[in-house]
Formats: C-alpha cells, sequence, structure tokens
C-alpha cells in the first residue's frame, strides 16, 4: 500500500474523525498533518474547542504518522495538555515519531491554531502489530 493510499484509507475508514470533519492533510513515515475547521457543533459551553475535539484530532494525527509504515498500529497510552483555548476557525495537529521499535514507538502531538500557537501538546505510545494495512 503506497503512502497516499494509507492516507485515503486513514480518512475513509476513521468514521468518528469523518464525521466529525477532521482529516489528514499530510503524512509520510513518522509524521502526520491533521486538521479541523472550529465549527459551531465543535465548541464547549465558553464558546471555544471542545477538549475532547481538540484530543481527537490530536489522536488522529498520531494515527497518521503511527501507521504510515504500514503496519497497523493502535495507541495504548496518550496524554495532552491543554496549554491555551483553541480558538480561530481551524486547528492543525502534527506529529512527529520520537522512536520506533519493533512492536512500539513513541510520538510527540502538538495542535496549532491559525496563529501558529501551541493550544495542545501530549504524548503517545502506540503498539505496533505484525498486521499490514
Amino acid at each position: 500500500m503506497t503512502i497516499e493510499e494509507i492516507k485515503e484509507k486513514l480518512n475513509r475508514d476513521d468514521r468518528f474523525c469523518r464525521y466529525n470533519e477532521m482529516r489528514i492533510d499530510v503524512i509520510r513515515p513518522g509524521y502526520a498533518e491533521a486538521v479541523m475547521e472550529i465549527t459551531e457543533n465543535k465548541l464547549n459551553g465558553l464558546g471555544i474547542a471542545q477538549g475532547g475535539a481538540i484530543f481527537t484530532l490530536a489522536d488522529l494525527a498520531f494515527a497518521g504518522a503511527s501507521n504510515a509504515a504500514g503496519f497497523r498500529t493502535v495507541a495504548f497510552t496518550s496524554n495532552i495538555s491543554f496549554i491555551r483555548p483553541g480558538t480561530g476557525k481551524r486547528l492543525r495537529a502534527v506529529a512527529t515519531e520520537v522512536s520506533r521499535g519493533r512492536r512500539t514507538g513513541v510520538y510527540s502531538v502538538q495542535v496549532f491554531n491559525d496563529d501558529g500557537k501551541v493550544v495542545a501538546h501530549g504524548t503517545t505510545t502506540g503498539f505496533i502489530s505484525e498486521e499490514k494495512l
């Protein structure tokens, strides 16, 4: 499966992200960017992007970066720190591979607002299966 086919598969098959209008925009081995428009249905009671939406966007970027090698990878631990409110028109999550072994990989994920300021920062560890995508 080519890298573009992997990107298409993840965008098509992640029904939760597709339903919530999130998509992988950029993908290459060990790196991915996912984007989300901040729309009315993604706001919390304070009028800013809901934390769960931000976390989901970060998780989608992780999925792109970790699965880009062509092996089915799922998160088994993840943490996130919310640094500033998710405001503006769009958020972009960037996942970068920190370490990849035979069965586990560690990824740093940052979510940015329209001004390029960090909204959230997290780390996700994934389990790499032997199953190809």
